[in-house]
């Protein structure tokens, strides 16, 4: 039995990746911009009103109003670790929604998007689906090997999202957290970097304005591009 066998493969010349550094991430319809709470809560706050189940899954919110959503984006949100960007529309110049990288561990090649808050308005649009797509081609550009999405494994809207965007599905850590006083088991779900070729492939057609009619409604679905990538499916979705 070799070595690789027996112990795994060598990494040759691998180095660790550098962490982000909260540069703007800009696409076709989407600008990307790190999160500063003057600058962004409002706009966010205005966007969020009104729909207050955004927050059942999140270990935060719903807020009670524009102050203290800024308050918990000046607190919280301003770090490193999770780094927060916000997802401005070009064609509205408005913002509607954010998201961010967390759990960064350059020396293991890892690093995670989560804290995925969309607005309605931007929630099934091409907007959100690039701003993913920016995130993912950054992270596998810089050097990363594994790119994780995880998720309550109750949010069964999240795991849709997920296997769309080409993530397979790992399993479900059981007990892993105490969320708002209730139990949450963890779906997990992974990219790796010998899968980013093909998916970013799958990625560009989708996202090609000629996978767009007059009226903006697609012409193929990202999740039957992204089906000939992942490793695994979700047995939940497939069952739900």
């Amino acid at each position: 039995m070799s070595d690789e066998s027996r112990l795994g493969a060598a990494l040759i010349n691998w180095r660790p990746p550098v962490r982000p550094a909260g540069d703007v991430l800009q696409g076709r319809s989407v600008r990307l911009e790190p999160m500063e709470a003057d600058h962004h809560a409002a706009d966010l706050h205005r966007a969020y009103q009104g729909h207050d189940g955004l927050w059942d899954y999140m270990p935060y919110g719903p807020f009670s109003s524009a102050a203290a959503y800024h308050r918990w984006c000046k607190e919280t949100a301003m770090g490193a670790d999770p780094q927060f960007y916000v997802m401005r529309d070009l064609a509205s110049g408005q913002c509607g929604g954010v998201a961010s990288y967390l759990r960064i561990a350059p020396d293991a090649g890892s690093i995670e998007v989560g804290h995925i808050c969309l607005a309605p308005e931007i929630a099934q649009s091409l907007v959100w689906t690039e701003a993913m797509f920016l995130m993912m081609q950054w992270a596998f550009d810089a050097g990363y090997r594994r790119y994780e999405w995880k998720c309550n494994a109750l949010n069964m809207a999240s795991r849709r999202a997920a296997q769309r965007l080409g993530f397979s599905y790992e399993g479900i850590f059981r007990q892993m957290m105490i969320v708002k006083g209730r139990n949450r088991d963890t779906a997990w779900f992974s990219v790796i970097d010998s899968e980013w070729p093909a998916l970013r492939e799958a990625f560009l057609a989708w996202l090609a304005p000629s996978n767009f009619d007059a009226r903006g409604r697609q012409k193929e679905r990202l999740s039957d591009l992204t089906r000939l990538v992942r490793a695994g499916s979700d047995p939940g979705l497939q069952a739900s």
